[in-house]
């Protein structure tokens, strides 16, 4: 997996068109107070550091992992082929050897077409995932924006951003909004009581 930079540029455009919020009435302290009125945010950063975000690469690493294991065992299982070939294969009837040739390389060619597949379905994933969080955040950043009387709020790297004060930067307020309406994870069941011991 290559990180999650190539699939923001895709979807980093939807959300800037999503966020810009109108004049407040009363604006809050901070980015967009008095007479500024523009703010950024990195959208990077809220994926890196947001629960929600940290949470969907955590999703994604555990199943690479379960991929990798599965990749593995067919490499595993493709080595000891190719060994068997190169030990036994003077051994081996000019037929025999044959078909031991045709049976590694049709493992081989399974092998690449299912990591061709497996990546490719970790790439949805992960756009799905990250399509999600960049939806849920959108909402956080109009709000924001609004209360804080912007009139746009922009994403950092997308938007060519050359200079940003470090004012006008909403990023770790709108990480800690998301995070405090995330719904809370369910608290663990507490262990069911031993039986009472018979006499």
């Amino acid at each position: 997996m290559r990180g999650w930079g190539r699939v923001i540029v895709v979807l980093t455009a939807a959300l800037a068109a999503s966020v810009a919020g109108t004049a407040a009435q009363t604006p809050a302290p901070g980015a967009c107070g008095g007479s500024q009125k523009i703010a950024y945010i990195d959208v990077q950063r809220v994926l890196a550091r947001s629960a929600a975000g940290v949470a969907a690469r955590e999703q994604l690493e555990r199943e690479k992992a379960t991929m990798q294991k599965e990749m593995d065992n067919k490499r595993n299982e493709l080595e000891k082929l190719r060994e068997e070939l190169e030990k036994k294969g003077a051994l081996l009837t000019a037929d025999a050897r044959r078909d031991k040739q045709e049976q590694f390389e049709r493992k081989r060619r399974d092998a690449a077409r299912l990591a061709d597949d497996f990546q490719k379905e970790l790439e949805k994933k992960e756009s799905v995932l990250l399509q999600k969080v960049l939806q849920e955040v959108s909402g956080v950043i109009d709000r924001i924006g609004k209360d804080r009387g912007c009139y746009l709020v922009m994403e950092k790297r997308g938007a060519g951003v050359i200079y940003a004060a470090a004012e006008a930067d909403l990023t770790d307020d709108i990480i800690r909004a998301y995070d405090q309406q995330a719904p809370k994870a369910p608290a663990a069941p507490a262990p069911a009581p031993a039986p009472a011991k018979k006499p």
